[in-house]
């Protein structure tokens, strides 16, 4: 079988935040195990869904994903205050891959980057938002009778 996984980061930075009494590696094993059924302690030989679960839940129990969740609840809102139509995800990850903004899609922005994305969305909020300028003074337009009973 190809090995369907080749980036670990993500587990041993959920392994990580775990607070764990013993030997990391022998607590790895023992999860690996678990989520496989029983048919492999190696983190290699997972098959992507396998991952993905053991991932999820290593992140829900040390509340890594509800804190993302929170970040990523909070930045849309701002997202959308400023005038980006955050129900197409193509427009939101659109604004994302700018630079200027994330450089990246917006799922692959990690919990600690969202806080300084907010702040760029404010300063963005502070001038205005996006495509908006600010509306020219209002005219004010007086009519002036020619005729000496205010009829024109």
């Amino acid at each position: 079988m190809k090995q369907q996984v080749t980036n670990f980061g993500r587990f041993y930075a959920a392994l990580r935040a775990l607070d764990i009494i013993g030997d990391r590696d022998e607590v790895k094993e023992s999860l690996v195990w678990q989520y496989t059924g029983g048919r492999t302690g190696s983190l290699r030989e997972m098959t992507r869904v396998e991952y993905e679960r053991c991932c999820l839940e290593l992140e829900r129990r040390n509340g890594r994903r509800e804190q993302l969740r929170k970040e990523r609840s909070a930045t849309l809102k701002l997202m959308q205050w400023i005038g980006i139509d955050t129900t197409d995800w193509a427009r939101v990850n659109a604004f994302c891959l700018d630079r200027r903004i994330a450089g990246k899609e917006f799922a692959r922005i990690g919990a600690e980057e969202h806080p300084d994305l907010r702040r760029k969305l404010r300063s963005i909020e502070g001038k205005g938002g996006l495509g908006k300028h600010p509306a020219p003074a209002k005219r004010r337009v007086v009519i002036i009778p020619t005729h000496p009973g205010g009829e024109a």
